[in-house]
């Protein structure tokens, strides 16, 4: 079972930042391997997060304060203490940046990824009777969650390649577009493509101790975003429902070091990400424990249609941030 001790897991996971990238790396190899194709699904939100740790005291403080209420939550919730149903509807600003027509996604494709979005948070999407029996009693249902999108903004560009260590795409001094009111909309923006050190990524997101500020958000390469159109095998619009967990306060379920830590307790440990469409069970052994990992969680790497379900575990996490004391309080407007 894993257990958050604050201060000894706040140590590995500054130290841990250098090292895990070079697994990241290895990993993202063993994904194009596994898929068959050129693209591999690689999120770089939690080294981007380590970076934005390592230089700014602020932001650390944070995210100390972040951890140790949801912490708070958990213990609260086993002990019956959050009472309220804990629904929350999450108004979604879109952001498109083209440079193309097929860059420029329709308002049809941006309604079928919230609806995705939707089916995904609720538990309510088609594939979810895959679940294993055994992960079953552990499966997280309906999160609460729910999203409403608000607006679509977009504009014409010269560029269809933007870079995931400046953020150039949300500013509008740097040729982008500003956030919505970053505190109380979830700003999604849609690329045509994302650089990351010496590739490309399908997307990357922010985390709740940087709610309110101008990044704050999620963005998608448009190769990924919504369903029509999309590029197999990350065609059914999990790469955001991956990258809004990230910005709803969830690690990567092997928590970026080899049987790492996702704070998650019913989350079997795993020694690293998952690519492809494994077949279950897939066992892995860590500290000593040889189990089935649970890669069809939507924060491994694997395929869309390999990844159907959160656990109980992330749930708790997610409704500890929406809620009225949560970081992102400031989204439940409407």
């Amino acid at each position: 079972m894993k257990k958050l001790v604050l201060g000894a897991f706040i140590l590995s996971f500054l130290s841990a930042c250098n090292s895990d990238s070079v697994a990241n790396q290895n990993e993202e190899a063993e994904n194009k391997t596994n898929t068959g194709t050129t693209a591999a699904r690689m999120c770089p939100s939690e080294e981007i997060r380590n970076k934005a740790l390592q230089s700014n005291p602020e932001l650390m403080q944070k995210f100390v304060q972040l951890e140790a209420s949801t912490e708070n939550f958990a213990n609260d919730l086993k002990l019956g203490k959050v009472l309220a149903d804990g629904s929350v509807e999450i108004p979604v600003v879109v952001n498109v940046l083209y440079s193309t027509a097929a860059e420029n996604v329709s308002d049809a494709r941006i309604a079928e990824q919230i609806d995705v979005l939707n089916k995904d948070y609720a538990a309510t999407n088609t594939d979810i009777g895959k679940i294993p029996t055994e992960f079953q009693s552990v499966s997280a249902g309906d999160t609460k969650v729910k999203f409403l999108l608000s607006k679509v903004v977009r504009k014409s560009v010269t560029t269809s390649s933007w870079s995931g260590t400046t953020d150039a795409m949300k500013k509008s001094s740097t040729g982008g577009i500003d956030a919505t009111s970053p505190a109380n909309y979830l700003n999604i923006w849609v690329v045509g493509k994302i650089v990351y050190g010496a590739g490309t990524t399908l997307g990357y997101a922010t985390f709740p101790e940087s709610s309110g500020l101008w990044n704050d958000g999620v963005v998608i390469a448009t190769p990924f975003f919504g369903k029509t159109g999309a590029a197999s095998p990350y065609n059914l619009g999990r790469t955001a429902t991956h990258e809004v967990g990230h910005y709803l306060n969830l690690r990567h379920i092997w928590g970026d070091a080899k049987c790492g830590n996702d704070l998650v307790a019913d989350t079997p440990t795993q020694t690293g990400s998952n690519g492809g469409s494994p077949a279950y069970p897939l066992y892995n052994r860590c500290n000593g424990v040889k189990r089935s990992v649970m890669f069809m969680n939507y924060m491994d790497y694997v395929n869309d249609a390999a990844m159907y379900m959160f656990s109980a575990g992330q749930k708790s996490r997610i409704q500890s941030v929406v809620a009225a004391s949560g970081s992102r309080a400031g989204l439940r407007v409407l």
